[in-house]
């Protein structure tokens, strides 16, 4: 389930939305699309942007400077890499790419240099562990490719950095720390993760509600990530990890506490300040505390029969990718909300800082087709199927802050992400679409199946 560019449908089905076409490149991927990819990265460096096209036969690397120009191409063939996935890229201090392409039927990872000035390219083959050891998520940051893998028989994570085409390894110990439950039973640190899934938050991107709904996250830092574990109503743990050191310093926050039991609860990490909700059908609480001493900077407790004073939105109701619908009040969202999975996002564009608040799950219900046996139309067997059929929705409202944390009565803009979305939704001939964040503004990539061309489009916050 995405979120999808909501407020337009609330504010005017005729505003036009910013998107601008900064620059195309005529690509034929021979009627093979689905079984090709496009990644877009930034030598964080130089501001150098790359897109790499991967068709099954060939490789097409295109760069181009700050300013979106072309300045270089290198067209090669798939020598080494057939039926591998491109997972991910690097760049050395030559400003060259180092393109990550990934077997799970072979346990590697080939690495492969480009070489742009001579058009040439060097591979490296990295056997993956993937006997002890399971893929968790993988990233860049830096200009360095960073894989994280959970060992399987060890209460431990291993952090592979790539960097200059090497590899190092980091063992991340968390067999000393304690973990509890919901009810709070002890439990390994495998087993909350078996139970919570790690979701990876985008740092400085926006991340949307089904995302952050998750009870284990990992934030990536400069050289550094802080995992929170949420599955507890009482409190959030959080471990900041130091991947130069391999330093794991435990942080705990207490949760906001009501009158009743709280039904559902999360948080969420930005820029050194830690946001809390515990929600139950009657009370909303919701806490800024600041990361580094635990002080509680603010603190809302909402009554069912309140006015959300911190709402900049309506409180809405979204079933599936229809439109959003009105909530006639606070009771009522209350009530929807603790029954879900609840999750808020905090994101910071030039001017504010946008906090959405709301939570997400699915409906299962199973209905009868009222005799009708889909598999038999003929009507040859007997008729009395039933079906299963899974309802995604969510409710949330925003709040829109100064960055100094004051409460704004501003009404809200769209995010350069949901007009990508939205664009994405309603353009079917762009297809194989990669965002990128750059300095103000989200470019897209995509391969445009009419034009068979590679399409750069620029995404800005903001109605045009």
């Amino acid at each position: 389930m995405k979120r999808i560019f909501l407020f337009l449908f609330l504010i005017s089905s005729t505003v036009m939305l910013s998107q601008t076409v900064l620059t195309s490149y005529a690509v034929d991927l021979k009627n093979k699309i689905a079984q090709s990819q496009i990644m877009t990265g930034e030598n964080t460096a130089t501001h150098d942007v790359f897109v790499f096209a991967a068709s099954p036969d060939s490789l097409s690397i295109l760069k181009y400077n700050s300013a979106l120009f072309l300045r270089d191409k290198f067209i090669t063939n798939r020598q080494y890499t057939e039926n591998k996935s491109l997972m991910g890229y690097s760049f050395s201090e030559d400003g060259n790419p180092t393109l990550y392409w990934f077997s799970r039927e072979e346990k590697s990872i080939i690495l492969i240099k480009y070489f742009l000035e001579n058009k040439t390219s060097r591979a490296l083959k990295f056997q993956i562990p993937l006997e002890d050891k399971f893929i968790l998520t993988n990233y860049q940051k830096d200009n360095n490719f960073y894989l994280i893998m959970k060992e399987r028989t060890k209460e431990a994570l291993t952090a592979f950095i790539f960097k200059n085409g090497l590899a190092e390894e980091k063992f991340l110990d968390f067999s000393s720390f304690k973990f509890i439950d919901r009810r709070t039973q002890p439990k390994t640190f495998s087993q909350i993760l078996n139970e919570n899934p790690i979701e990876k938050m985008d740092s400085g991107e926006y991340n949307p509600l089904y995302k952050v709904t998750a009870k284990s996250k990992m934030y990536l830092l400069p050289n550094r990530l802080i995992l929170s574990l949420d599955q507890s109503f009482r409190k959030t743990q959080l471990f900041d990890i130091d991947l130069e050191s391999m330093e794991i310093k435990e942080k705990t926050f207490m949760k906001p506490v009501g009158e009743k039991n709280p039904k559902t609860s999360n948080s969420f990490y930005h820029e050194n300040k830690l946001y809390q909700i515990n929600v139950n059908p009657d009370e909303l609480l919701f806490d800024i505390k600041d990361y580094e001493s635990g002080e509680s900077i603010k603190s809302f407790t909402v009554s069912k029969k309140d006015t959300i004073r911190f709402s900049n939105s309506p409180l809405l109701m979204q079933i599936e990718d229809r439109e959003p619908r009105k909530l006639k009040n606070t009771a009522r969202f209350l009530k929807t909300l603790s029954s879900l999975d609840a999750g808020l996002s905090v994101y910071k564009n030039q001017n504010n800082l946008f906090i959405t608040l709301g939570g997400s799950g699915s409906d299962l219900k199973t209905v009868s087709m009222n005799g009708f046996n889909f598999n038999d139309p003929m009507g040859d067997f007997p008729s009395n199927n039933f079906y299963n059929i899974e309802t995604n929705y969510s409710v949330f409202f925003e709040s829109i802050w100064t960055k100094k944390l004051e409460l704004t009565r501003e009404t809200h803009q769209p995010f350069a992400t949901d007009k990508v979305f939205y664009f994405l939704d309603t353009h079917k001939e762009a297809v194989l679409a990669n965002t990128l964040k750059l300095n103000n503004y989200i470019l897209l990539s995509y391969y445009d199946v009419l034009s068979r061309q590679i399409v750069l489009r620029k995404f800005t916050d903001g109605f045009d």
